[in-house]
């Protein structure tokens, strides 16, 4: 018989190293089960799982219900093609637009990237929500439609800069920032849901260009970051979050960064070459990754969780406690968006609107 849990208090668990989904907009028993397995320490959120406002606070408020510290709730809300969230919520702009700013204007450029931060965090604090993986930190050079308006700019300098704007607008909206896809996925043609890219540059030709934003955002606390399902042979032939140079010597060391390094979603088929879902895993794990994200797949969700023997991570809690969001709870996040000043916010970031073709490009799957 399947329990029930509607008079159930929190269950004292300290939060996993695996991130999953829900399939709707309310939880099943199934999935209630599934979230109190040891292993998961968060939920990735979809847009299928959200059809109001009042129905997201509702489902989030469900999910950090089911135990202490609270799962951690993630969405990919990062503006343009790439916002799950959409009624009720500001349309945000793809970031190209403040790229574009930039070259009129850098100042104003990125006053308006740490409005758009702000708003970006404020709305979904104010529905229970702890972090949306962003910023893109990819540069465009052209080449990858995946990418294409995701990204800021192709100058890495301008990249940074609107970068560090958008993360002090993230943490005056209460919430962490994901830099992705490190060490840059924006030279390269492919598409990682689909294949696995290759990028044949050497480590001082990323050094000097797409490794710099990442650096930048990392000496001025960046909180979490991801890594790209691409391989760079002259460094690894291993994708990059599958690489224990990438993650351990060059991001951990080199550039000394310390917050929650999250697999991209482990169904892609970028992480096919490393075996099963386990495999995948244990080799994201052992690479370095705090985190492993199993996304519309439920069945490889529920065999990892069988299966995976994962090792000590000593910095982990920590780490995902830095991740959660900020500044109070839901309550307070939604008196504070209901002030004037904050509708003056709302207003300047809508005003940049959605150029044409903004959201023309690929289809970009979730947690990517």
């Amino acid at each position: 018989m399947i329990p029930s849990f509607s008079s159930l208090s929190p269950v004292s668990l300290p939060r996993g190293p695996v991130m999953v989904d829900v399939a709707g907009q309310a939880l099943t028993d199934a999935e209630r089960i599934r979230l109190l397995h040891p292993l998961v320490g968060g939920v990735i959120l979809f847009r299928r799982n959200f059809a109001s406002v009042e129905q997201l606070r509702a489902l989030t408020a469900e999910i950090r219900a089911l135990r202490s510290p609270h799962l951690l709730i993630a969405v990919d809300h990062e503006g343009g093609r790439v916002q799950r969230f959409l009624d009720g919520f500001t349309r945000l702009p793809p970031m190209r637009v403040l790229g574009e700013r930039w070259d009129r204007d850098p100042a104003e450029a990125e006053r308006l990237a740490e409005t758009v931060g702000e708003v970006l965090a404020a709305e979904l604090r104010a529905c229970g929500i702890d972090l949306s993986f962003t910023p893109v930190l990819d540069l465009d050079w052209g080449q990858c439609a995946v990418i294409g308006n995701r990204s800021f700019h192709r100058d890495p300098k301008a990249v940074s800069a609107l970068a560090l704007a958008l993360q002090r607008g993230l943490a005056l909206g209460g919430m962490g920032t994901c830099g992705k896809h490190f060490p840059g996925h924006g030279h390269v043609e492919g598409d990682s849901h689909h294949v696995i890219p290759v990028d044949e540059r050497s480590l001082e030709a990323l050094w000097a260009d797409d490794i710099v934003p990442f650096a930048r955002m990392s000496a001025a606390g960046m909180t979490s970051v991801m890594p790209a399902h691409v391989v760079y042979p002259a460094i690894d032939s291993q994708p990059a979050g599958f690489s224990r140079i990438w993650l351990q010597e060059i991001l951990r060391g080199r550039l000394g960064f310390d917050g929650v390094i999250f697999s991209d979603d482990l169904c892609m088929e970028g992480a096919a070459g490393a075996g099963d879902i386990t495999a995948r895993a244990q080799a994201a794990f052992a690479a370095g990754c705090d985190m492993a994200l199993v996304c519309n797949r439920p069945d490889l969700a529920d065999a990892l969780l069988a299966r995976l023997n994962p090792p000590a991570q000593p910095h982990l809690a920590g780490r995902l406690a830095r991740m959660a969001g900020q500044g109070g709870d839901a309550a307070v996040w939604q008196a504070a968006i209901a002030r004037s000043d904050f509708a003056a916010k709302q207003a300047m970031v809508s005003a940049l609107g959605l150029p044409p073709g903004a959201l023309a490009g690929p289809a970009v799957g979730e947690a990517c």
